[in-house]
């Protein structure tokens, strides 16, 4: 594929013909409202439906409905106890019973003809509560005498992870000639995606099946989840399909309880009921990113080598486990930790600490930008107590080209990777040389200039297996497999891929996704495995289709299958013009294939320079430079919008984002765009990205992840510009988000003029 390929998706996208959950609607539907938990904890003493009922409302579903069918929670993946045992799960029901455990949890469900007469029938709902004391805090929730949430989580700890080694860390630590240690706040974040979540459930009692309409990022896997928590005999029961999708980044993958409850009420009146989620709604019920507290120490020889790596980290994962979110904080962030770095002993523990919030998910990384905030905001501090260049100490503790496959100390196995060259290929384009310049100009302006480096190491592919196939329909070739974009140009990438493979003129590939009728099995794009994983099922079934068709032809022509050649739509028999047209045999050449995904491990150096006024705190982006390493490039128009987007999100979260809860109430207090900062486009700074391809060796097409990159590099990379701007004046501490007022706050800290 080549960067002369335009995106198809963009026509139909910009001038407005998009088709989202909120656009469509089914005949004869009701609309709902959601009553949501004024409290963050709190026992649901009663539920009083007469007054909703009698002004206009179809029906009430509540918790009592939901526990009346049968149905059950949202389950959570498996995660091992370092103690013994394994993750424990409570109970999260669609609709509240017994207790609300955070504000904005789902209560009852109110169905009315329109949706203004369901939202004033809902506030006719006469609920009881009686208060409870509440904890938002992961540290706080560990505690003695702190607010317990579920009778089987006791303590509120969910699951104590680790890894590693800890008696020879405890004696490396004692021999090291030099030890760093450092406590960060990765903190807690709301996705705001473009489209608010909204979902139609649909009931048809003649065949006893269930359709959802949402935006998800794998209808396939999301109908497998919640066939099983509904407890249907066969998954096929319920048929999630999934149109366009305004923005995902992992939020839009869990099963919701909107959605069971809505599924509920279409039973319940009989007819399609469709709910639209406001953006307030979004700040109280998707799910939330981060918020971990991690502890870091690194220990290193004379010579600045590294020894070991020491972490303690707790997450506050919210009232309750979405699939993924106790996986990420504990194993997604562990496997990321030992970075590029040759660490020949780590001892990493993880807590996942239940709390009244907003349960915590998938968020763009989802624990490799916690990893690699943490080690590289350790390592700019040891480079800064040695006295040591930041980019020299990384230099010389790189795993070297030599010993790839790599196989660390925290389980992972490095297929590929050469760092070295990706620093000096980071440093050169950065203009290392003509900084000091920079520099001196920033000063003569009254201006801190501060210079940043990161490495980072993620891991990518996500999910054992990849399912899909091809099929000819009516004239075209039908690509279908799991998961669905949300921005990722699918449809560019693998029509081209197929066609390419084929010979085949694009218009005559269609890709199906989105449809669980359609796509019988497939996993979500997340994890940035869809390139990864969809590439390998799709050069399969395209190997699968050639072989296929050699066969038939063989036989229609009658000749031996070792002179039956492929080429651009046709089986020919080897110089003749006897051929068999690949569309003449159509539906013969239906083919599945199902791989294997292993996981791989993209690999990136950024470098980014802030100014600060210190008068003020307000932090300016100058520059920012990334060099990745996704293996081979199939677009590089569509690597480097991958970049640009993940790099705003964690621009973002470094100056801007955080998701802030009383700590008395529970109340969350940044619950709208009023009070919780994003970035525009003009804090975007001039970007500068390069490429250092080494090719994966454990996937066909020889790619590596790229979707988290920019996330996963611009943490660490610009606090640790904005840090080397401070250095000077004494500030050594300074967490995210760094707002005008906390970084004045640190400089006027540092000069002394605030106790």
């Amino acid at each position: 594929m080549t960067d002369a390929i335009a995106r198809v998706e963009d026509p139909r996208l910009l001038t407005g013909a998009g088709r989202y959950t909120a656009d469509l609607d089914l005949p004869g539907q009701a609309y709902a409202a959601v009553v949501r938990s004024p409290h963050a904890h709190a026992k649901l003493v009663s539920i009083d439906a007469a007054a909703a009922l009698a002004g206009g409302a179809l029906a009430v579903v509540t918790g009592e409905d939901e526990a009346k069918a049968g149905w059950g929670g949202v389950p959570g993946m498996p995660v091992k106890d370092r103690r013994g045992g394994t993750l424990l799960v409570p109970h999260y029901p669609a609709l509240a019973q017994g207790k609300v455990r955070f504000a904005g949890q789902p209560v009852a469900l109110v169905v009315a003809e329109t949706l203004a007469s369901a939202q004033d029938a809902a506030e006719l709902l006469d609920i009881a509560y009686e208060e409870l004391p509440s904890v938002t805090d992961g540290r706080a929730a560990l505690e003695p005498g702190a607010p317990q949430l579920h009778d089987n989580v006791p303590g509120n700890l969910a699951v104590d992870y680790g890894i590693g080694d800890e008696k020879a860390a405890d004696e490396a630590f004692a021999r090291a000639a030099h030890v760093t240690k450092l406590t960060v706040v990765n903190q807690r974040v709301v996705v705001c995606a473009m489209e608010p979540r909204a979902a139609i459930g649909a009931y048809d009692p003649a065949a006893d099946k269930y359709t959802l309409h949402t935006g998800t990022q794998g209808a396939t896997a999301l109908r497998d989840v919640m066939a099983g928590m509904m407890k249907l005999p066969k998954k096929e029961q319920l048929r999630v399909v999934t149109g366009d999708v305004g923005g995902g980044f992992g939020m839009k993958t869990p099963p919701y309880p909107e959605y069971l409850a809505l599924l509920l009420a279409a039973r319940k009146v009989g007819r399609p009921v469709k709910w639209v989620g406001s953006r307030g709604e979004s700040f109280l019920s998707d799910s939330q990113g981060r918020d971990t507290v991690m502890t870091g120490e690194l220990a290193l020889d004379r010579d600045g080598t590294f020894l070991a790596l020491r972490i303690r980290a707790i997450c506050s994962g919210g009232a309750y486990l979405t699939p993924p979110g106790a996986h990420i904080a504990t194993a997604n962030f562990a496997v990321c930790l030992i970075n590029v770095y040759a660490t020949p002993i780590i001892d990493a523990q993880s807590k996942y600490v239940l709390t009244n919030a907003v349960p915590v998910g998938p968020y763009r990384g989802a624990g490799r930008p916690e990893a690699a905030y943490i080690v590289e905001r350790l390592v700019d501090r040891a480079a800064r107590e040695l006295k040591i260049d930041p980019a020299s100490l990384r230099r010389r503790n790189l795993i070297p080209v030599s010993a790839m496959p790599y196989k660390a100390p925290n389980g992972a196995l490095y297929d590929s990777g050469d760092f070295a060259p990706m620093l000096d290929k980071a440093l050169a384009l950065s203009d290392g040389a003509g900084y000091a310049a920079r520099h001196k100009e920033s000063a003569t302006q009254g201006k801190l200039r501060g210079r940043g480096i990161a490495m980072f190491l993620e891991v990518s592919g996500g999910a054992p297996a990849e399912f899909g196939g091809i099929r000819f329909v009516d004239g075209v070739l039908e690509l279908y497999t799991g998961g669905g974009s949300s921005g990722q140009s699918h449809e560019t990438v693998y029509k081209n891929l197929v066609a390419e493979r084929l010979g085949l003129d694009p218009a005559k590939v269609r890709l199906v996704q989105g449809d669980s009728d359609r796509v019988p099995r497939g996993a979500t794009s997340t994890a940035s495995r869809t390139t990864i994983a969809v590439g390998a099922v799709t050069l399969d079934s395209v190997a699968k289709v050639i072989e296929k068709g050699r066969q038939i032809a063989a036989e229609r022509l009658e000749a031996s299958l070792a002179d039956i050649e492929y080429a651009a739509g046709s089986f020919r028999i080897a110089g003749t013009d006897r051929a068999v047209s690949l569309w003449a045999l159509g539906s013969a050449l239906d083919v599945a294939s199902e791989v294997k995904v292993t996981p791989n491990y993209p690999n990136g150096c950024h470098i980014a320079e802030v100014e600060i006024d210190p008068e003020t705190g307000i932090v300016t982006p100058c520059s920012y430079t990334a060099v990745d390493d996704c293996g081979n490039v199939l677009n590089h128009t569509l690597v480097e919008a991958q970049v640009r987007g993940g790099f705003a999100q964690g621009l973002g979260q470094v100056l801007f984002e955080r998701a802030v809860y009383d700590p008395d109430t529970g109340q969350l207090l940044t619950g709208s765009f009023m009070d919780y900062g994003i970035p525009r486009a003009d804090d975007l700074p001039e970007m500068h990205l390069g490429e250092h391809i080494v090719p994966c060796t454990t996937n066909p097409l020889g790619v590596k992840g790229v979707g988290e990159a920019g996330t996963t590099g611009a943490l660490p990379t610009l606090m640790n510009a904005i840090l080397d701007a401070l250095a000077p004046l004494g500030v050594k501490e300074l967490d995210m988000p760094a707002t005008p007022e906390r970084v004045w706050q640190a400089i006027a800290a540092a000069r002394g003029s605030v106790s």
